[in-house]
This record gives C-alpha cells, sequence and structure tokens, in this order.
C-alpha cells in the first residue's frame, strides 16, 4: 500500500461525503414533520429536486460500498478476521441503505390523484397516506442501517489501532463514532441526540477522510505489518 493508493481510498471517501451533502440539500424542506399534506406538497411541486435527492443518495451508497472495500484490502494486516468482519456489517449497512431508497420513490408514486394507490377501493386510504408510510418506512430503515454502520465504524476503530500505519488519535474517534451510531438501536434515544451523535461520527470519518486524502499511510509499516500477516 503506498501513500498514493491510500489518497485514491481518500479520494473515493470525499466522493462519498460529497454525494450525501449534495442529497441531503436536495431533501432538506421536502419532508415537513407531522403534516403529510405540506410534505406531499412540496414533494409533488419539487419532484425532480426529490428524485435528484434520492438518487444522489444511492450513488453516495455506493461510494461507501466502494470504500467498504477499498478499507478490507488496507486494513487486512492489521487483522484479517477483523477486517472481514467488519467489511460484513459496512455491506449489510450499504445494501439497508440502499433498500430504503425503493420506499422513497414509492413516495412518489403514490402520491397525487394517479398514484398507485388508486388501485385500492377503500375511502380510507390515500395517495397522501400511503406516501407517508412510504416515508416512515425509509427512516425505519435508515435507523437500521445506522446501527450496521456503527459496528462498522468501531471496528474499523479498532483496526486503527492495532495497525501501526495510521495515527492512533484517529482509531479512538472511529470507536467513539461507532457507539455514537448504536444509540440507534434505541431510536427515540438517539432522536434525541442526534445533533450530538452526527457531530461525533461526521467529525470522526471527516478527519479520517482527510488524514487519508492529505497525508496517507505511513508505506513502510504498511509492508512491514503486511509481511508479519504473510509470514503467521
Amino acid at each position: 500500500m503506498t501513500k498514493q493508493k491510500a489518497r485514491i481510498i481518500g479520494l473515493v471517501y470525499l466522493l462519498f461525503f460529497l454525494t450525501s451533502i449534495l442529497s441531503e440539500a436536495c431533501l432538506k424542506g421536502l419532508v415537513v414533520k407531522n403534516d403529510s399534506a405540506a410534505t406531499a406538497d412540496a414533494i409533488v411541486n419539487h419532484e425532480r429536486l426529490f428524485h435528484l435527492g434520492v438518487a444522489t443518495g444511492l450513488i453516495g451508497t455506493g461510494f461507501y460500498l466502494a470504500l467498504v472495500a477499498l478499507f478490507y484490502i488496507l486494513f487486512k494486516p492489521a487483522s484479517r478476521s477483523v477486517s472481514l468482519i467488519a467489511a460484513f456489517f459496512g455491506l449489510v449497512g450499504c445494501a439497508i441503505q440502499a433498500s430504503g431508497s425503493v420506499f422513497q420513490f414509492f413516495t412518489v408514486a403514490n402520491l397525487g390523484d394517479g398514484g398507485a394507490v388508486s388501485i385500492f377501493s377503500s375511502d380510507e386510504l390515500s395517495g397522501r397516506a400511503v406516501g407517508m408510510l412510504f416515508l416512515k418506512l425509509n427512516h425505519q430503515v435508515s435507523n437500521v442501517a445506522l446501527v450496521f454502520f456503527g459496528v462498522y465504524c468501531l471496528l474499523i476503530g479498532c483496526l486503527i489501532l492495532r495497525s501501526t500505519f495510521l495515527p492512533r488519535f484517529l482509531g479512538v474517534l472511529m470507536v467513539l463514532a461507532g457507539l455514537s451510531w448504536l444509540i440507534f438501536l434505541y431510536p427515540p434515544l438517539a432522536e434525541r441526540l442526534f445533533a450530538y451523535i452526527a457531530i461525533v461520527g461526521i467529525t470522526a470519518e471527516a478527519l479520517l477522510m482527510l488524514w487519508l486524502l492529505v497525508v496517507g499511510v505511513n508505506a513502510d509499516r504498511w509492508r512491514e505489518q503486511a509481511a508479519t500477516f504473510e509470514s503467521a
């Protein structure tokens, strides 16, 4: 692993951050809490913006999927078994996150007079109600995904602490980030503390991304640890 290759990993990390920020910017303000009518109107009136937000979110998930594979290669010398387990949780988290996008697309499909919900005869059903249901399902799916990403960040932190080619403070921060995201095991508490959880999680991953992008890794120590791993 050379510094240049480590910086490529940092670049993929940066692309994930940029697409995630763009997705959040597109979707921000379209969902009005506890107001299905206002939410439906906002999405219908800004349907292209909503689709762009969902699409860029999927692209961001794709970048994170690539990052999981690259991190497996990067941290395999520190511990192949832990790196493999981390990759598993990362891949599952990405799969769950991507599946939530289906509910977001269903939201648009069920809004308006010509929504897919019209196939039902019950007067109690409406496109807006079903649309809000799909948004709530997407929210719940995202909470589950964050638990898997929490385990992933925790294991990546442990791998950094075991490695000799990245600074230990990054490992400590990633462990704290993972523990913070694991609060989503109890969503009511996590939603109250979300601002603090997000600060810890985003700060840890942003610093790791910047370190890889700007500094890279200690290539000599990575090769030494890889050689030790291969001879074991």
